[in-house]
């Protein structure tokens, strides 16, 4: 399938209304670490402070993603959701009140704790939600052709969303004020994760099955370290942007050095529903993983503007493909019941990496410069490249016994 024709086809799944909702009730996730990390450390003066408080929303989901997705997967999305959605935008608010209100140090840290555990798992959700919707084809060409084109366009939001979410706080932030973004968040949270959570498609609860199948699979398991190493990725990549434009003179151009990768990887996600079904999906791991190592190289010599350009273009070709393969083997591995859960702790160990990885990346920049915070870009994509070539094997990822056939994607 074209990039139009994948488009299309995700729009027949699940209508333009609901994919406008799914993708901006999953902003305010990007646009709460930025914007917490900005707010603090304006109004208190320390980077320290903002990092502490930024850290602590990242720690909160990745401790309560999984949690709220297990509750998705048992009592259905529409009250887990829409619960969580609305405390989410409240603990928002009151965040933004008590760093104004100069309280105690200690007590945005915690209110960012708790926002980071109410945290509603919109991405991860969609996509079970998704496949559901592509079960019901009529036949079992037609729900991979959709399953298919849902990995795609899903993965095109979330890379999209990680773009957007930073420049919309940016933004904010300069025409408004710090508070801005992060309110801003909180009322994109509430009122669209409330509609994402409403809508008829909402699949119900499933109750555990006595003997179910246990989550914690090999194919499940040895997914964590790619998705670890893609978010190491991007944190060093970000450090390292950012660190290359502040050493130039150019702090403004950080963010469109990153949104361009941003472009390329979201066309070649979407050009993944049209690989061919022979192409396995260890295969195109390992492709997408080397293209990472690979293209991060040029990155390491201290180069100019136009030189990182390109390698940030070039990046992007394998990031889209990375994530979209990652979560297409975790549709195979997983329970068909605990599918939201499965693809709400990979994605927590993209959270953590990122954190780890910007934390790391930062110091490395300090001390190195831009090639220092690049170094770890590299180290993460290599180190994916080595999972996905000794890890991922392909018996894991193949049809089981009384449940649907697997997209090839």
């Amino acid at each position: 399938m074209s990039p139009l024709s994948t488009l299309r086809r995700m729009r027949e799944i699940a209508g333009t209304p609901l994919l406008l909702s799914s993708f901006l009730a999953r902003l305010p996730m990007s646009m709460s670490l930025i914007g917490i990390l900005t707010l603090v450390t304006a109004e208190t003066g320390s980077v320290a402070a903002g990092g502490l408080a930024s850290g602590a929303l990242a720690l909160g989901e990745t401790v309560g993603g999984p949690v709220i997705a297990r509750l998705a997967d048992r009592r259905g999305q529409r009250p887990v959701v829409l619960a969580a959605s609305l405390a989410e935008g409240a603990l928002l608010v009151l965040l933004v009140l008590a760093v104004s209100a100069d309280t105690a140090p200690a007590v945005p840290v915690a209110l960012a704790v708790l926002a980071g555990l109410a945290m509603p798992q919109i991405g991860p959700l969609a996509r079970s939600r998704w496949i559901s919707i592509a079960g019901r084809a009529a036949n079992e060409r037609e729900r991979e052709r959709s399953v298919a084109a849902a990995m795609s366009v899903d993965g095109v939001l979330d890379e999209t969303g990680f773009v957007v979410g930073p420049a919309v706080v940016g933004l904010l932030a300069v025409a408004v004020g710090p508070a801005a973004a992060v309110l801003g968040a909180a009322v994109l949270v509430a009122v669209f994760g409330s509609a994402f959570a409403l809508h008829r498609t909402a699949p119900l609860g499933a109750p555990p099955r006595p003997g179910g199948e246990r989550l914690w699979r090999s194919g499940l398991l040895v997914l964590a370290v790619p998705m670890f190493c893609q978010g190491a990725f991007f944190g060093g990549a970000t450090a390292g942007v950012t660190a290359f434009s502040q050493q130039i003179g150019r702090p403004d151009l950080s963010g469109l050095l990153y949104a361009v990768m941003g472009v390329t990887s979201a066309a070649a996600g979407l050009l993944m529903a049209s690989v061919p079904s022979g192409v396995t999906l260890p295969v195109r791991l390992r492709l997408a993983a080397a293209g990472l190592a690979v293209f991060s190289l040029p990155m390491l010599a201290a180069p100019g503007t136009g030189t990182l350009l390109a390698a940030m273009l070039l990046l992007g070709t394998a990031v889209g493909p990375h994530l979209v393969t990652v979560f297409s083997l975790v549709e195979r591995a997983a329970p068909a019941d605990r599918l939201a859960q499965a693809m709400t702790v990979l994605l927590s160990f993209l959270i953590l990496g990122q954190s780890l990885g910007s934390a790391a990346a930062g110091r490395l920049a300090e001390r190195f410069g831009p090639s220092g915070a690049f170094a770890l870009t590299t180290a993460a994509a290599a180190t994916a490249l080595v999972a996905a070539t000794l890890l991922v094997r392909s018996r894991w990822y193949t049809t089981r016994p009384g449940e649907t056939a697997p997209t090839p994607v």
